[in-house]
This record gives C-alpha cells, structure tokens and sequence, in this order.
C-alpha cells in the first residue's frame, strides 16, 4: 500500500465516521466498565463490611462473591455489545472503505 493510497483511505467519509464512532462507542464503553470495577474495588479497600454480609442468617456466602461475578458478567456483556456492533455497523463501513479503495484501483 502506497503513501497516496493511506492518505486516500484517510480522506474517505466513510473511514473518518468509522474512526470517530468506533472510538467514541469505545470510549463508553470503557467508562462504563471503569466505573463498575473500581466502584468494586474501591468498596473493597474502603468499606469490606459492605462485602461482608453473609446471603442468609445460615449462608456462608457473602454478598461479595455474587457482586464480584456481576463484575465479571457486566464486562462479558460489554464485550458482547461491542462485538455485535463491530460485526454489523462498523464492518460496514470498513467494507465499504475497501470497496470504494477498489474502485479506485481498478479505474
């Protein structure tokens, strides 16, 4: 790929929408599971009674162990959102990217 070729791709519409909407979603979506795991972790240095409480009068399972795996499902569902919209939106317009780079090509 060629120097004239990059900075064609970079010119496109189509690539400059599928940069800034990928990075912005991105961008969320990292925010979103920042806020979940360190509101987690801060609960844990700073207030582990709040972790501490059993289920039931009879369990030996605490609330944090429930909680930790919500941690852990809320970034597998993060996961899954952004690899939806990756195989739908955003492959899109990346091929539509290629296809017009094609078009370039041939002509």
């Amino acid at each position: 790929m060629t120097k004239e070729q990059i900075q064609q791709i970079k010119a496109d519409p189509d690539y400059q929408k599928l940069v800034k909407t990928r990075q912005g979603f991105a961008l969320k979506l990292t925010i979103a599971m920042l806020v979940v795991y360190f509101a987690f972790i801060l609960t844990i240095a700073f207030d582990p009674s709040a972790l501490a409480v059993p289920l039931s009068s009879e369990a030996v399972t605490t609330i944090g162990i429930p909680v930790g795996m919500a941690v852990i499902v809320f970034a597998f569902i993060l996961t899954g959102i952004y690899t939806k919209r990756a195989n739908s939106e955003f492959d899109d317009l990346a091929n539509k990217v290629k296809n017009k780079l094609k078009e370039r090509l041939d002509v």
